[in-house]
């Protein structure tokens, strides 16, 4: 049970503040318990030197998370980030990032998700992240 792109964009267009949705992210695809985002390159996401921020690769990375567990809960439902840590390996220059969200373990109350963060036409990634969600209620 999952859901399909359409309706991980409607999840992003409908449950996200507006400055995340100017990160310009889209769904390129849903699985059983994984999502991958593309982050479009933008100037406007760049800091001094020209790298992507880290800013935006967290925020990528934390929308992923949430298409992830609503792919794997079959859909959209109250959730919270309680923990995030994020290690940035290698600047993006220029690049479009795929942003990839892999649920490790789903729980009832609580989910654990592994994030990879790649430049488009990298053979490495650029940043990691894990997160772990709760499920109110």
């Amino acid at each position: 049970m999952t859901i399909t792109t359409a309706e991980a964009d409607k999840v992003l267009a409908d449950n996200f503040a507006p400055w995340v949705r100017d990160l310009g992210l889209t769904v390129e695809e849903t699985g059983e318990r994984h999502a991958i985002l593309r982050l479009p390159w933008s100037d406007r996401l760049a800091r001094e030197g020209g790298g992507l921020s880290g800013q935006a690769l967290m925020a990528a990375a934390d929308t992923a998370t949430v298409i992830a567990v609503s792919a794997a809960r079959g859909g959209f439902g109250p959730m919270t980030t309680v923990q995030q840590s994020t290690t940035f390996q290698r600047a993006v220059m220029g690049a479009d990032v795929l942003v990839t969200a892999r649920v490790t373990k789903l729980g009832r109350r609580l989910g654990f998700i592994d994030v990879e963060m790649t430049p488009v036409g990298a053979a490495e990634s650029a940043a990691h992240a894990t997160t772990v969600y709760a499920f109110p209620g």
